[in-house]
């Protein structure tokens, strides 16, 4: 797989590489945000169509999310996203999709630094160019998708264009799962007070009790295969809900920074994940899951350093693609993976110690369960913390015996359920 990183000039122009003089290609658009089943079911159909018609299969991946950017806008007189802003509420960082994207057959990704010179370009003047430049002679697109100034571009308005062009065909994927869920409109993280994984609380209900409890919360349906309804999951805990729709464990990764090393002392020396992660955080709790140790940070680089200088505004011909590197962090990832461990994570700000140290930052920690129950010195190592299940809430213990007991009863429900 290929990548170009492209970075909108002021305004909103973008330099799309030309592909091939004789070689069409299948595209599709999107943030791809979480990369769950909806998602992949629109790749794999342009994967698909690219492969019957010996085209390219392309994505067009906006980074940062544009929400993200409008809701920056909004706030701050209209300025648009800082370079270094965090996206907290990404449910992936930008490489766990494009090693998604790798597997799934995609050919080239050309990753846009979405801008808002950028989104005041109509759809039509968008769909343009990529006929013009990229060389799309197909549009792959998911049921409700919608693009462009205003998101003007529905499948409507695109069906319509393409009716009356000629120049491109549409093709749209049902990707909207099995049907719709309903959200709180004021849905906010909320830790789970029970141990074990907690339910869907619609779960059961009659017609007639859905409509009271939608009422009551002023529930708005929102599709079941959702970045949205994913991220409402993982913040009540809904571990396996949520892994059902992303079709794999949910995870972030980071890099493993020095904590108060408290875990060693007790037995359970930890990972400690630094602030910065990519990937969303579950809500605050005990979870079981795996570790996998990615490598030294330093042999890292981001995917826009690797899709090349344009990305830090140097010159470079448009049409130069890079290959796609994913530093072997696929194998290392991989189930039987020597650098891959069962792991009892912990979210949360160290109740029973939080009193003496005075600290009460929200902090993320893997205990690695090892065959010889060595310690792992993985200082400096960027790492991958996935999730199985939701074990326990965050209590505050009354002595470290106590504690001890507890963590040992993780451990052991972590290996049952990742066995």
């Amino acid at each position: 797989m290929d990548i170009k990183t492209l970075t909108p000039d002021d305004n909103g122009q973008v330099d799309w590489p030309a592909l091939s003089p004789d070689r069409k290609a299948v595209v599709t658009v999107g943030v791809f945000d979480g990369m769950h089943q909806g998602h992949r079911a629109v790749i794999g159909k342009v994967v698909e169509l690219a492969r019957q018609t010996d085209s390219f299969a392309v994505v067009v991946l906006f980074d940062p999310r544009p929400g993200l950017v409008h809701r920056y806008a909004a706030e701050h007189d209209g300025a648009e996203l800082p370079a270094d802003a965090v996206d907290v509420e990404a449910l992936t960082g930008t490489d766990q999709r494009l090693r998604i994207m790798r597997d799934l057959g995609v050919d080239v990704v050309l990753q846009v630094r979405y801008s808002l010179a950028f989104a005041a370009k109509s759809y039509r003047f968008f769909l343009g160019q990529m006929v013009g430049r990229v060389g799309m002679r197909t549009l792959v697109l998911g049921a409700d998708a919608a693009m462009g100034n205003n998101r003007e571009g529905t499948i409507k308005a695109i069906d319509t264009l393409v009716q009356a062009t000629g120049v491109f065909e549409l093709v749209v994927v049902d990707d909207r799962g099995p049907g719709e869920v309903r959200i709180p409109a004021d849905a906010r993280p909320e830790a789970p007070t029970e141990p074990g994984e907690p339910q869907d609380p619609t779960a059961g209900m009659t017609k007639a009790q859905l409509r009271a409890w939608s009422k009551r919360h002023q529930g708005r349906r929102t599709r079941a295969w959702s970045s949205t309804n994913v991220r409402y999951l993982l913040g009540h805990g809904r571990i396996k809900d949520a892994n059902a729709i992303l079709g794999r464990p949910h995870a972030v990764e980071g890099v493993v920074v020095h904590g108060e090393e408290r875990g060693r002392t007790l037995g359970f020396p930890t990972a400690n994940l630094g602030e910065r992660l990519d990937g969303y955080l579950p809500v605050d709790g005990v979870y079981a899951g795996w570790l996998a140790d990615l490598g030294p940070e330093e042999s890292f680089g981001s995917a826009s350093e690797q899709a090349g200088p344009d990305a830090a505004g140097a010159e470079e011909p448009a049409a130069k693609l890079h290959p796609y590197d994913d530093r072997g962090v696929s194998a290392r990832c991989a189930a039987d993976s020597p650098y891959r461990w069962p792991a009892a994570i912990s979210i949360g700000t160290k109740p029973t110690f939080s009193e003496q140290t005075g600290l009460h930052e929200r902090v993320a920690e893997a205990y690695a369960i090892t065959e010889d129950g060595s310690w792992l010195d993985l200082y400096g190592h960027r790492v991958r913390v996935e999730f199985a299940g939701f074990l326990h809430p965050m209590v505050r213990y009354d002595g470290v015996d106590q504690l001890i007991d507890a963590l040992n009863s993780y451990v052991d429900q972590t290996r049952r359920l990742t066995a």
